[in-house]
């Protein structure tokens, strides 16, 4: 079992950035690659990003290629999300999800083994 815990989300004007954290409770380096994925108002669940166990392949939706980067830190089990130039199209709940023996290439939501509670992105115009 992991828990996993997002932070970082708020309120930022069109063209600013955030950085979102996923806090692990358990070492996932190695075990587990570790996705973000949106959730709009009326729309389904979409993948945003995905970073293999080892943090050595990354894998994005073309909405958010070249404005958002995908990282972790092993020691700190946390991953990132840095987001630059916002717009108000990313506004979205933003999960973070553990695929166990996956790969940066999954982005379908239903491979994910544990999610994060989501921390709300607004981006205004």
């Amino acid at each position: 079992q992991v828990q996993l815990v997002e932070s970082g989300g708020g309120l930022v004007q069109a063209g600013g950035s955030l950085r979102l954290s996923c806090a692990a409770s358990k070492r996932t380096s190695g075990t587990y690659a570790m996705g973000w994925f949106r959730q709009a108002p009326g729309k389904e669940r979409e993948f945003v990003a995905a970073i293999s166990r080892t943090g050595s392949i990354t894998n994005y939706a073309d909405s958010v290629k070249g404005r958002f980067t995908i990282s972790r830190v092993s020691a700190k089990n946390t991953v990132y999300l840095q987001m630059n130039n916002l717009q108000p199209e990313d506004t979205a709940v933003y999960y973070c999800a553990a695929n166990r023996f996956g790969s940066a290439a999954t982005t379908a939501g239903g491979l994910y083994d544990y999610w994060g509670q989501g921390t709300q992105v607004t981006v205004s115009s």
